[in-house]
């Protein structure tokens, strides 16, 4: 008998072929053994399989179907028991076998139904053909040639899952698609576990960038990017290629806004700007959106600042600004806890108009377009009031706040789009 590792967990149906049955059993070496039976192969397995068992499983158990004939009470039975029975065995995905020599059609297509999400592999032990065949391997069961087949019905239907995976990452579910890509990963094969332990670290890097964790985003982008590079050369889906050049600009945006190793990153200012515009495009969060725009606004002012005048707009002095701000500064803008000048949003582009900045100018040029606008941010359920935030609220302010910083698209990171 072909020496191999053991298995997790084995589901065998066991009807009238107890030989058959016993040499899967010590082949695969389950450590949980659950048999699916007709109520007359109770007999049989206690009597012809379970004596000949070489080494008995750490648990077993099984499942009794009252009519092998019939696909809806086997199926019934099966989905019952079965689940409840991998949940308290600590089975998860891909742990599972099936065996389906012994089933009857109906109890084949009841094991095949309720086994399939937990399966990575489906054996047979089929009758040795008096013509040679390259299918199959020629083994020797109670002294006769056997045909043992065996595949993973996970490395066909996984393309089908893997589209779901791409529409959650293209709809911003990147915590739902680590977890498909991931669950994908324990299915297959072990050829295409790599494909898909990579998709799965690269949804879950832009879930963390989504969460504005740089670092950690920029490590998983870097890994999924390798393994995704060699999937593309070795057979990978034939889209893969498309995506790895939006995945490296990605992974360079964030190298740079990592490394910064200045106090005020001018990255992050423009990585908000595009945070923003995803909330308002994908998911339609127009509350949060202009929260984000508003923070993309400061971290903008607050650059400039630091780049051109080494202001740090939480802790100011007030002989840093222009004359006619700093007594303002000194009576409003004094923090109580820390004691320290804090500038507000507004304040700070008075201060880069005063300092004869012309991003500060543009700001007091279209400050009577942009404060009706920042009314309706504070007015709203994030800001201070009670009124939601609308669309084209946002969207004008969003106009005003790219044509204030000059800021032009393809300096935004843009997100790619998985087709895969």
């Amino acid at each position: 008998m072909p020496a191999e590792s053991p298995i997790k967990a084995l589901l065998i149906a066991v009807s009238d072929d107890a030989p058959a049955a016993v040499y899967t059993i010590n082949r695969l070496k389950p450590e949980l053994l659950c048999f699916f039976v007709p109520e007359s192969g109770q007999g049989l397995v206690e009597t012809a399989v379970q004596p000949h068992i070489a080494k008995m499983p750490r648990r077993w158990d099984w499942v009794v179907t009252p009519d092998a004939t019939r696909f809806m009470v086997s199926y019934q039975v099966l989905a019952q028991g079965f689940p409840s029975m991998l949940r308290a065995w600590e089975v998860h995905a891909g742990e599972l076998v099936l065996d389906l020599t012994g089933a009857t059609p109906a109890m084949a297509a009841a094991l095949a139904l309720v086994g399939i999400a937990s399966t990575s592999r489906i054996v047979t032990l089929g009758q040795a053909s008096p013509t040679p065949s390259s299918e199959g391997e020629t083994v020797l069961v109670d002294g006769r040639e056997r045909i043992w087949l065996q595949g993973n019905p996970w490395d066909e239907a996984a393309a089908l899952s893997r589209r779901e995976g791409c529409e959650l990452f293209n709809r911003g579910a990147y915590g739902a698609a680590t977890s498909l890509f991931r669950l994908i990963e324990a299915r297959v094969s072990g050829g295409q576990k790599p494909l898909y332990h990579a998709l799965a670290d690269l949804a879950e890097g832009y879930g963390l960038w989504e969460r504005f964790q740089y670092r950690t985003a920029w490590e998983k982008l870097k890994t999924s990017l390798k393994a995704l590079d060699m999937a593309s050369v070795w057979g990978g889906p034939p889209d893969l290629k498309g995506v790895l050049p939006a995945v490296k600009q990605n992974a360079g945006f964030l190298e740079k806004l990592v490394l910064d190793p200045q106090d005020v990153k001018e990255a992050m200012a423009f990585d908000l700007l595009a945070h923003a515009r995803r909330r308002a495009e994908l998911d339609h969060h127009f509350e949060a959106a202009m929260t984000i725009l508003l923070r993309a606004l400061e971290a903008f002012a607050q650059h400039h600042l630091f780049k051109h005048y080494r202001i740090k707009t939480w802790d100011v002095q007030p002989d840093q600004l222009p004359q006619a701000l700093r007594d303002t500064c000194r009576t409003c803008y004094l923090d109580d806890v820390d004691g320290k000048y804090k500038l507000p949003l507004h304040a700070q582009f008075r201060a880069l108009a005063g300092l004869g900045s012309q991003v500060g100018q543009a700001y007091l040029t279209q400050w009577p377009k942009m404060k009706p606008l920042l009314d309706a941010a504070s007015h709203g359920v994030l800001g201070h009031g009670f009124k939601a935030v609308k669309a084209e609220r946002f969207q004008q302010l969003y106009d005003i706040v790219v044509k204030l910083t000059g800021v032009s698209d393809p300096s935004l990171p843009r997100f790619p789009t998985l087709n895969l």
